[in-house]
């Protein structure tokens, strides 16, 4: 009997043990949503005009890459991973600028993540045109809207655009 408890006990603090160590933090569930995302979306931008990005994960699991076109630009490259407690996104821009952003995701179910300006690459003054902000919000797990937020010479304008996994 005192050998049935001692191995019961045993595996209770075991099993919670195992559960602490492998405990999700915010940024680890934030990076699953992200993750979540791998494929095609296709969508329209507030002009109307056709947007498509593709999300696919890269480098062993531990990075996001995000390609987005938007109908009479170039291409936009955007590349998240975890960042202690929040997680990263460096932007490669058209205009030759790479913002670095940071998102801060709360505990609990992750329902959008606002990634904010902190600096950039070759960006020669801070009145240069960029993005200064990227908001992802998760609608569900089908569709998602994406705000970007460009400033230039201390003015922001926002584009939103809204998009649908593309099945198949």
């Amino acid at each position: 009997m005192k050998l049935t408890r001692l191995a019961i006990l045993s595996m209770l603090t075991f099993t919670l043990i195992s559960a602490n160590c492998f405990a999700s933090t915010p940024s680890e569930a934030a990076f699953q949503k992200m993750k979540s995302l791998a494929g095609e979306w296709h969508g329209k931008g507030a002009d109307g005009m056709d947007v498509k990005t593709k999300f696919e994960i890269v480098v062993n699991g531990t990075t996001v890459l995000e390609t987005l076109s938007m109908s009479g630009m170039e291409e936009m490259l955007s590349v998240y991973s975890v960042d202690d407690d929040g997680v990263a996104l460096v932007h490669y821009c058209p205009t030759n600028n790479q913002p670095r952003m940071r998102a801060l995701p709360a505990a609990g179910n992750i329902q959008e993540l606002d990634f904010i300006f902190r600096d950039a690459g070759n960006m020669p003054v801070a009145t240069a045109g960029h993005q200064q902000r990227i908001v992802i919000h998760f609608d569900d797990a089908d569709h998602i809207t994406e705000s970007l937020t460009w400033r230039s010479n201390g003015k922001d304008s926002v584009e939103v655009i809204h998009l649908t996994r593309k099945k198949g």
